[in-house]
């Protein structure tokens, strides 16, 4: 295996000494984040944003293949839940997702982005269900060593990234009431319940309710966009209204695992960085070629 992976397919059934080699790889180059970050202008560029792809490693490759050719200019930004919930194509699912994921923000540490998802917080804040514990220990019988690891470094990430086009993207909501100016200090040494506000809310339009906390609407929306300056959020979270622009086109969901297909498809976005952003018609949604497929190949 070279320094970092080419495929995620080749990181199946990677050998224990091979797999302590890229995580330490991984330790020594992913970096560490504060809880917001902003992506810079970039004229003529844009950012391929990814929703839940919950151990979807076929269709996370070909999302990598299509930020690499766009060139140096394009980034990737990640709404977070990489793990969990792996499709059964693809074998150890979660294990092999999160070493892919984390493999090309270590190589493209300027231009990936892995933002946290209420699975990435798992540890801090609990989810349900939990399988990437399991699924680690079923592979690598090391009571928890190297399932902490790679956890560890999704820790490193953000919990939210504005573009200074106009967009605001997390898993699943954003700071409430009166932020503090600027806005970005809400990110600042964040206590549970915002924690849960930014990774665990419901869109009140969506039809889930977790309980964690409590939905936001068009209002709270309104209330966030006019004090940020911004025009846009993309997210994740809700399956049931992937790839639905609500509240005035001001909101999008999307979801990129075939778990959820149903729902929307198997869908990212590219989001302009140099240009601004007045309502989600700017963006341009992308279905990959992996929706409605299913491999009968062992993994």
């Amino acid at each position: 295996m070279e320094a970092f992976p080419e495929s995620p397919a080749s990181l199946v059934g990677l050998s224990l000494k091979e797999t302590d080699r890229l995580l330490a790889l991984l330790e020594a180059t992913v970096p560490r984040r504060p809880a917001w970050v902003e992506l810079p202008d970039r004229p003529g560029s844009s950012a391929l944003v990814f929703g839940d792809s919950h151990g979807d490693w076929r269709s996370t490759g070909e999302l990598v293949a299509k930020f690499v050719a766009a060139g140096s200019g394009a980034y990737l930004v990640g709404l977070g839940d990489y793990i969990d919930r792996s499709p059964p194509d693809c074998g150890p699912g979660s294990v092999v997702n999160a070493l892919w994921l984390l493999s090309a923000e270590a190589r493209w540490p300027d231009r990936v982005v892995l933002l946290q998802g209420n699975h990435e917080l798992a540890r801090r804040l609990g989810a349900q269900p939990h399988t990437f514990p399991a699924e680690a220990e079923a592979l690598w019988h090391d009571g928890g060593a190297r399932y902490g690891r790679l956890m560890a470094l999704f820790e490193r990430g953000p919990v939210a990234v504005s573009t200074r086009s106009g967009a605001y993207l997390a898993h699943a909501g954003f700071p409430r009431g009166a932020l503090p100016r600027p806005w970005t200090r809400a990110f600042d040494d964040l206590s549970d319940d915002r924690l849960l506000e930014i990774t665990w809310a419901e869109c009140g339009a969506s039809e889930v309710r977790r309980g964690a906390a409590e939905p936001w609407g068009e209002r709270d929306l309104d209330t966030f966009l006019v004090a940020s300056g911004l025009s846009v959020v993309l997210r994740g979270h809700d399956p049931d209204i992937t790839g639905q622009p609500v509240y005035h086109d001001r909101s999008l969901t999307l979801h990129t695992c075939r778990l959820y297909e149903r729902y929307g498809g198997v869908i990212a976005a590219w989001a302009p960085l140099g240009a601004r952003i007045r309502s989600v018609a700017d963006l341009r949604v992308e279905h990959l070629s992996t929706e409605g497929r299913r491999s009968t190949a062992d993994p």
